[in-house]
């Protein structure tokens, strides 16, 4: 026997109408007019956002598609959170965990869909890094190269940074690809496609507290057993240098490297 008070009944029953009104009946007594002016809003602010999120994503999708897309999440997924910036993490959670895949798929449909999600979020994401304890002209080989709370770096099996209306690829490709997403000192988004040098050094940086980046350099040499290990430092320290100037590395740790 349902105990709630009536008024929540009626909330339930307009917010589970609202979401589904093809299964889920409007509560009693109210004209459904003035229902489907709700019902169109709420869809619309959320499909528009949604559009807006993931541009790539909408384009690439017919209006059928996109909105039958659009209303399964609408009507299935259960938000974890009020917040309107929320929204594309939501969709994304409900790409990947709950919704089942579709005859017709764009088979890169979730990389996509994260890659373009990673653009938003750092868009709006909080910048942690303690300035006062960063040199931005420190010595990248002698001293603790900082990497900006600010980058992301990905692989995905598909190249996602290509993929457009004159690009669609049918199958993943033979090699991954490694992308680094960053904000830059003018808080713009940008994005660099990456060797495995690369992201083998992002990796070390971003766990990398105490190690210089000659040290961290040797480290991968050592990895790829390179006969001189002087040749990967070189070619690193550019790639550091590179990194800075792209604002993806801010500089070095104030506190020297343990010797």
């Amino acid at each position: 026997m349902d105990t709630r008070p009536e008024f929540i009944g009626t909330q339930y029953a307009f917010a589970a109408h609202i979401r589904d009104p093809d299964h889920a009946p409007a509560p009693a007594g109210i004209e459904d007019r003035r229902m489907g002016i709700y019902r169109e809003l709420f869809y619309n602010n959320v499909e528009s956002f949604l559009s807006s999120s993931f541009p790539v994503l909408r384009e690439l999708h017919d209006d059928d598609s996109w909105h039958a897309m659009v209303r399964d999440y609408f009507h299935h997924h259960h938000a974890r959170t009020p917040l309107f910036l929320e929204i594309p993490r939501e969709f994304l959670t409900w790409l990947h965990d709950e919704r089942e895949p579709r005859p017709g798929d764009l088979p890169f449909l979730y990389e996509l869909a994260h890659y373009e999600w990673v653009e938003l979020a750092l868009t709006i994401a909080e910048d942690s890094t303690d300035r006062d304890a960063i040199d931005p002209q420190g010595d990248l080989l002698n001293d603790i190269p900082v990497l900006s709370a600010l980058v992301w770096h990905m692989t995905y099996a598909y190249p996602v940074h290509r993929i457009g209306p004159d690009f669609m690829p049918d199958e993943s490709g033979q090699a991954t690809t490694s992308l680094v997403v960053y904000r830059d000192h003018d808080d713009v988004v940008g994005f660099m496609e990456i060797n495995p040098v690369t992201k083998r050094l992002l990796e070390l940086l971003e766990a990398n507290a105490t190690a210089s980046g000659r040290e961290l350099l040797a480290h991968i040499a050592a990895e790829m057993t390179h006969p001189d290990p002087e040749v990967v430092i070189n070619g690193g320290l550019e790639i550091m240098n590179n990194l800075r100037e792209k604002g993806i590395i801010t500089g070095t740790n104030k506190a020297p490297a343990p010797s």
